[in-house]
């Protein structure tokens, strides 16, 4: 790549420009844009929030009752539908952790230890971040797609002309139901997953039934139990929000649908682990589990 012109003894030369400044340049330009589409996203995203949580506990005062039918609906297609992977995947991933670690333990002589390693290891992470990750995938994905599809197809635009809230109409009763049904849905994965460990504890590793599960309850704490019931609650609100505000941004035609809906599976599942993340870090700093 040549640039000035440049005399030397032996004539005029071409002196090459600084190709990694150019580089370097270019990267930082599109660094600084992919900055800024996270912050208007995020943006966009916690005004979607603050609009559903104002919908959902003040606009019953406001003659705006919530649509029981439609968050009913919800709770059944995010909680009852997803009920079988979500135990086929906890009990596979219980019986995992049980031989993962039985190895391990046996080494030092304490595979009795198994049971309560694998309750609480399910019940703080593993329940909670596989059951999100499961809806995200599900629930998450359909919601940005039937949202795209009508915002493509201007139903949205026909809600805002007949003086409907798409937010109290759409959005809330989505928001609630994944609120209601994800908890539900991991206290579900929490005993399965305890399940699929106390089958290899009792059907592999020969321990008892009474002993595996007695060291089970003694090692869990309520603490265990609400923390990811807790965490739950939170990946739900993610998950809702992120693929209600990826269906409502979506403008084109159907491969912008697809594109709404790929993107609201990503973010809501980096979104849900940097979640994790963040209260993990919290529990450890305050000298939590």
């Amino acid at each position: 790549m040549s640039g000035a012109r440049v005399r030397t003894p032996l004539g005029e030369v071409d002196r090459p420009l600084g190709g990694l400044t150019r580089f370097g340049g270019r990267l930082s330009g599109r660094l600084g844009e992919a900055l800024l589409t996270l912050l208007a996203d995020a943006g966009r995203m916690a005004i979607l929030a603050g609009r559903a949580a104002e919908q959902a506990v003040v606009g019953p005062f406001r003659g705006r009752p919530p649509r029981l039918r439609a968050t009913i609906a919800q709770v059944a297609r995010a909680g009852t539908q997803s009920l079988p992977l979500v135990a086929l995947i906890s009990l596979l991933v219980g019986m995992i952790l049980a031989l993962q670690t039985a190895g391990q333990l046996e080494r030092l002589g304490v595979v009795d230890l198994v049971a309560g390693l694998v309750s609480v290891s399910v019940t703080r992470e593993l329940a909670p971040l596989l059951t999100a990750v499961i809806v995200a995938g599900r629930v998450g994905s359909s919601m940005a797609a039937e949202l795209g599809t009508m915002q493509v197809d201007q139903e949205i635009d026909a809600l805002h002309v007949m003086g409907i809230d798409p937010t109290h109409y759409l959005v809330v009763p989505r928001v609630v139901g994944l609120l209601v049904a994800l908890p539900c849905l991991t206290a579900f994965g929490d005993a399965v997953g305890i399940l699929g460990g106390f089958t290899v504890g009792v059907g592999v590793l020969d321990l008892s039934a009474a002993g595996y599960l007695t060291d089970s309850l003694t090692a869990l704490t309520l603490e265990d139990v609400w923390g990811g019931i807790a965490k739950a609650a939170a990946f739900a609100l993610i998950i809702g929000v992120v693929g209600c505000e990826r269906g409502l941004s979506t403008a084109g035609g159907a491969e912008q649908v697809g594109r709404s809906t790929t993107a609201a599976v990503v973010r809501s599942i980096v979104l849900v682990i940097a979640a994790d993340l963040f209260v993990t870090g919290l529990l450890y700093a305050r000298g939590g589990p």
